[in-house]
């Protein structure tokens, strides 16, 4: 009896946080002012992080709090008011084009999404670090990136910083 409340009531919190997801997904590609887009971003990813803690996965929770909902959408939001972005003019004509365009991509999307499902998982190599195990082992998981994977890590650090340093140079005033 009391496995069927703790079900239940993960199942609820489930139901809460898919919810919020998806609106907060929503609202962030229908807002027109990018902070509020940059908010409703760290609202999904939050609820995203709630779903880490149904799947039992604690470390996927704090990387997704810490990682993305603190510091790259801080980065974002930082690189969003040094731009000081102004709302442009647009022509219907652009306007038409970007929606048929962005409903094509939506579709597709969604296809590739229903495919993934529904395909089987391929078949191949299994390493040493299988996804359980990196997953509940976060030691497993900081020899992958510094072994395995230390040179992809690494540029991704060098276009993160190049990204910082570009939107500093795009910033600053003419004279």
């Amino acid at each position: 009896m009391a496995e069927n409340i703790v079900t239940g009531f993960q199942w609820l919190v489930f139901l809460g946080a898919a919810f919020v997801s998806i609106i907060a997904s929503l609202l962030l590609v229908t807002r027109k002012n990018p902070i509020h887009s940059a908010l409703f971003l760290v609202l999904n990813l939050i609820s995203v992080a709630v779903l880490y803690v149904l799947l039992y996965q604690q470390f996927m929770f704090i990387i997704q709090i810490f990682v993305y909902a603190g510091a790259i959408v801080m980065l974002m939001v930082f690189i969003i008011m040094l731009l000081d972005l102004e709302i442009e003019v647009r022509s219907s004509l652009k306007i038409v084009y970007s929606k048929v365009i962005g409903g094509l991509l939506t579709v597709l999307f969604l296809f590739g999404i229903l495919y993934s499902v529904v395909a089987k998982s391929p078949t191949g190599k299994v390493g040493s670090y299988t996804p359980d195990k990196a997953s509940a082992n976060v030691k497993a998981v900081g020899e992958m990136l510094f072994t395995q994977y230390f040179f992809p890590f690494e540029i991704v650090s060098v276009l993160l910083a190049a990204a910082i340093i570009g939107a500093v140079i795009l910033s600053k005033k003419r004279t």
